[in-house]
């Protein structure tokens, strides 16, 4: 596990010591690195200048050390980066989606970083650009588009753009014939919008100073933002909020809700002045959620015990619950994920065995009929419709070997009509590569699927790298989809794994259940366990084992670190969330009341607290041997705090026992999704890959 050999000697930046005590539930915990938290936080995720000198220049030292560790591997990361470019379509597009008299769709140019929006007669004529991200994001060190949505009169384009990282949206109206942006430009926003009908305005969510959608708003075209009418004020800081309209325009439906908790108001898209009507009243455990369909929405719930979820019917004029009427029962292990309704079909995702699939179901008699797939691993996904009076909808299929691929569906006749194949300008045959799906036993008899994808020619002979993947939180399943950028990896004999822990919905919501909260360690046991089973089936070693997972996901492998340092030849930590209880034991902060339900909340419970502090990564690094180890991180980011990696990378230096290096490379300009350019990040991912290689010895 030793991996100092393959790295120059230098001393890393050792921050000073500055020892901060916190009692809670009669435990002293000392920090010594909590003042690399600015004081001035908020301010520095709207202005990065203003951040403290002291701090700046640590962050400054922590990048000229990575990139001094890291700088004989330029050659290479400049190879990684012509081959995943080579393998991207740069003058990509999208296929046109139908509303009304024009099809629209994004694009872009050759050389292009931001995507281009787009439309088309669809009665013939030329192709008109609506929206043209390169255009917008010019002289900005950061910038990305957030959603974009036409009017129903196709005159007005309300669309979003952040440019600092932190995710304060700015929401812009535009004339579309024009191209000019009207003087109704609306700040810290979550980066959507509704219309209201007949275009006169739209609603909004407002984020407060602590990131928090808590406001909404309805904006009157022409009128000053700070006339504009609050529709809706959620007094919990724990509950996040959003707006959208149904896609037939009738409705605006203003989702509140955390992990655990659902709750809509709906009020009619033509009066965007009256009170929002209540639903159901959030109850705790009770989720749902509205897709309307003419005169009935259909609701998504778990009510009753449906733990994987059933489909409840409700009147439009009286969708309260005790109106509810059952379409689809609740069938155990098969997790229903979304509904999708037109005026004669209403289709569902959901997952079976593991494996996702597509129901349609017709709304007039019942019948049924399923889209499925054969392969042991894959992905399927609902692109839906931008028109809800129609017989055709879209969806995307691809494996790990399989580029995307698009399909329109004819729900009446059953007719699938192959749109577009995911182009791979450099070349791909999938019979190159060999997938697999395999079942890790776990400690308490559980089976961990995993699903994998390495070159044929690579020996099975326990001597391959390999980089595991992992995320396990949220309820977030990790699809077995095409990923032309690990093809870079496949390519130089790694296997490329992903473990599908608890705390994922990929085996229904049960396994979710068991990897949240007090079962929360099951998460990290299970990526234990896959990592042993890759080593016991001789897909690999454990010394040639890199573990990777971003955000949640960098949790997950600063866990493992250590619960199981011997398992994992190398660590890539991307946005990692390492600093749990702190960040858990701060109200004020982004993401904490929201997050209690996943985590507990060790403010108000002991119980709590000692389940979080029995895995948070920042509280359990002790003075044994770590291998070595890449945190990635950005300024901006409001989801997982720049400090908590930094702090996370001080004590590893400070505590652990081993030569190996603990690299930490910060993006100044950017937030928690990285570089926002497409090649920007592909720079960012060739800079992980290349670490990823020399850990293993393969860097070429």
């Amino acid at each position: 596990m030793n991996g100092s050999d393959k790295f120059p000697q230098r001393q890393p930046p050792r921050p000073e010591k500055r020892p901060t005590e916190d009692t809670r539930h009669g435990i002293t915990r000392t920090d010594d690195y909590a003042w690399l938290r600015a004081e001035n936080w908020q301010d520095v995720f709207r202005d990065p200048s203003v951040l403290d000198d002291r701090i700046r220049a640590h962050l400054v030292a922590e990048n000229d050390y990575q990139a001094e560790l890291m700088a004989d591997m330029a050659a290479l990361r400049a190879r990684l980066f012509d081959e995943m470019k080579g393998r991207i379509k740069e003058d990509d597009s999208s296929v046109p989606m139908k509303d009304g008299p024009f099809a629209y769709g994004s694009s872009f140019r050759i050389g292009g970083q931001q995507p281009r929006y787009f439309r088309t007669p669809r009665d013939g004529g030329p192709e008109q650009i609506i929206l043209d991200g390169d255009q917008e994001a010019e002289g900005k060190a950061y910038f990305r588009i957030g959603d974009v949505d036409h009017s129903s009169d196709h005159r007005q384009l309300l669309w979003a753009y952040d440019d600092k990282g932190s995710e304060f949206y700015t929401l812009h109206v535009r004339d579309i014939a024009s191209g000019a942006d009207l003087p109704d430009g609306v700040p810290d926003t979550g980066g959507s919008g509704a219309w209201v009908a007949g275009n006169r305005g739209f609603v909004y969510a407002r984020l407060d100073p602590n990131h928090r959608p808590s406001r909404i708003f309805f904006h009157r075209l022409g009128d000053a933002v700070e006339s504009d009418r609050l529709v809706y004020e959620e007094p919990d800081p724990g509950f996040f909020m959003d707006v959208e309209a149904t896609r037939d325009g009738r409705w605006l439906l203003i989702s509140i809700g955390d992990h655990e908790t659902s709750e809509y108001r709906i009020l009619p898209a033509d009066q965007p002045e009256a009170e929002p009507r209540i639903v159901s009243p959030r109850e705790e455990g009770l989720q749902y959620g509205l897709e309307q369909g003419g005169d009935v929405f259909f609701v998504l719930t778990n009510a009753d015990g449906a733990k994987d979820f059933k489909i409840m019917t409700a009147p439009v004029d009286s969708p309260q619950r005790a109106n509810w009427a059952e379409l689809v029962p609740h069938d155990p292990g098969v997790l229903i994920l979304s509904v999708l309704a037109f005026s004669d079909f209403l289709v569902r995702l959901e997952r079976k065995e593991g494996l996702p699939r597509i129901v349609v179901r017709d709304r007039s008699t019942g019948e049924e009929h399923v889209i499925a797939f054969d392969e042991e691993a894959y992905s399927l996904g609902l692109s839906g419709s931008l028109e809800y009076d129609t017989d055709w909808m879209r969806f995307t299929y691809s494996s790990m070997t399989t580029p995307a691929q698009q399909f329109d569906y004819n729900l009446r006749t059953r007719e699938r009509v192959l749109l577009k194949t995911q182009e791979v300008p450099s070349g791909h045959d999938p019979d190159h590569y060999v997938t697999r799906r395999l079942m890790a036993p776990a400690a308490d008899g559980e089976l961990v699927p995993i699903s994998l994808i390495h070159h044929r020619d690579t020996p099975l002979d326990g001597s391959a790298p390999c980089l595991l993947y992992g995320y396990g939180s949220y309820g977030v399943t990790i699809p077995a989809a095409f990923n032309t950028n690990c093809l870079s990896l496949v390519d130089r004999g790694l296997v490329y794994a992903i473990a599908h822990v608890r705390g994922g919905k990929d085996k229904g919501y049960a396994w979710y259940e068991d990897g949240k909260r007090a079962r929360k360690m099951n998460t990290f046991t299970d990526f234990v366990a896959a990592a042993r089973h890759l080593v016991a089936e001789r897909y690999t070693r454990h010394d040639r084992i890199v573990a990777q997972g971003g955000s949640a996901g960098g949790m997950l492998v600063g866990a493992v670190m250590n619960l199981a340092p011997e398992a994992f030849g190398g660590v890539i930590a991307e946005v990692p969330f390492v600093d749990v209880l702190t960040t858990m034991l701060d109200e004020t902060l982004p993401l904490t009341p929201p997050e209690w339900p996943e985590w507990g909340n060790p403010i108000a419970s002991a119980a709590d607290f000692a389940t979080i502090a029995a895995y948070s990564p920042y509280d359990n690094v002790g003075p044994r041997a770590y291998p070595p180890v890449l945190a990635v991180a950005g300024l901006t980011d409001p989801r997982v705090t720049y400090w908590e990696p930094a702090k996370w990378v001080a004590r590893l230096r400070d505590l652990k026992t081993d030569d190996n290096p603990v690299l930490f490379k910060i993006n100044m300009d950017a937030g928690h999704a990285g570089a926002s350019g497409r090649f920007s990040r592909l720079e960012e991912i060739a800079y992980v890959y290349a670490f990823a290689l020399k850990v293993v010895g393969r860097a070429v």
